[in-house]
């Protein structure tokens, strides 16, 4: 009897011995080389792991930015130049300024514009109330106010404003991750280029209907008239499908398009108050 367990005991571990061997000489066989450099870049980066740099984590990142031969179309919005400047210097590269970028909401629907004709009565989800049907009011393009886009936003950088129903950027927190983009169903969340002092001026509307029924929907829908192209000297304001869009990269802040908008679509954030015509005057006397 005791012979017998001993050749069971030797022949198990004999096999044991034998599938050490075999899983070591595979392993050793496909074993996949990867360079330290990645471990030094992802340390580098603030791993957030929000998916603004499009991959689906830092240490993706990192790998991309280690294997790729330039920073082309890579960089990472949380971290900024400085993080892209700290990963050129591990690489022994040089990074490309990029501009940083801030998210704004592109909807102006507030209770007070928009009336409600229905009421929805389903999940508190933008996603699923969108797929289910056109909102509570009659803008079928507008924010259906359910928050998706604050619950996607890691860095408590929005909320949901009670009054206005409407979400709110706070732009100090904001990394333009992009995170709220992607969330939003009715893509009226964008990425745009942060001016000095936050300043901004954008249209605040998607509604792609033309005029007439757009401006029944909303009261400060745009109409896609085309007075703010009129009098933008820089081509930054194109009108597309009766909606008018002004493109950050060549917006200048002039200021001309907003006083010319005659709904109300085009909104200016935190300049400084205008003029009034009896003020310009007085200046103009006394000069």
């Amino acid at each position: 009897m005791s012979s017998v367990v001993l050749i069971t005991i030797i022949s198990l571990s004999l096999l044991g011995v034998i599938a050490a061997l075999i899983l070591y000489f595979v392993a050793s066989k496909f074993k996949v080389y990867e360079d330290p450099l990645i471990d030094e870049v992802e340390a580098a980066l603030p791993a957030a792991n929000c998916g603004g740099c499009g991959f689906a984590g830092c240490r993706n990142f990192a790998e991309a930015l280690v294997k790729s031969d330039t920073f082309e179309g890579l960089s990472c919005p949380v971290g900024g130049n400085e993080t892209m400047a700290l990963v050129a210097k591990i690489l022994g590269r040089e990074a490309p300024e990029v501009e940083p970028r801030v998210a704004v909401v592109r909807c102006n629907g507030t209770p007070g514009h928009r009336k409600k004709t229905s009421r929805y009565d389903g999940e508190l989800n933008c996603t699923i109330a969108h797929n289910l049907y056109r909102g509570e009011t009659d803008c079928q393009y507008g924010c259906l106010g359910l928050g998706e886009c604050v619950d996607a936003c890691d860095f408590d950088a929005m909320y949901m404003d009670s009054k206005t129903e409407l979400p709110v950027i706070i732009d100090d927190k904001c990394v333009a991750c992009g995170a709220c983009v992607r969330a939003c169903p009715r893509d009226i969340i964008e990425l745009r280029k942060r001016a000095r002092k936050d300043r901004k001026i954008f249209v605040s509307c998607v509604n792609k209907d033309k005029g007439g029924p757009a401006r029944k929907a909303c009261a400060v829908a745009c109409i896609g008239c085309g007075k703010c192209q009129e009098v933008c000297n820089f081509d930054a304001i194109t009108i597309e499908n009766n909606l008018a869009f002004i493109d950050s990269d060549k917006c200048k802040l002039c200021r001309k398009c907003e006083p010319v908008c005659p709904t109300g679509a085009i909104l200016e954030i935190n300049f400084p108050p205008r003029k009034s015509e009896q003020t310009k005057e007085a200046e103009k006397a006394e000069a």
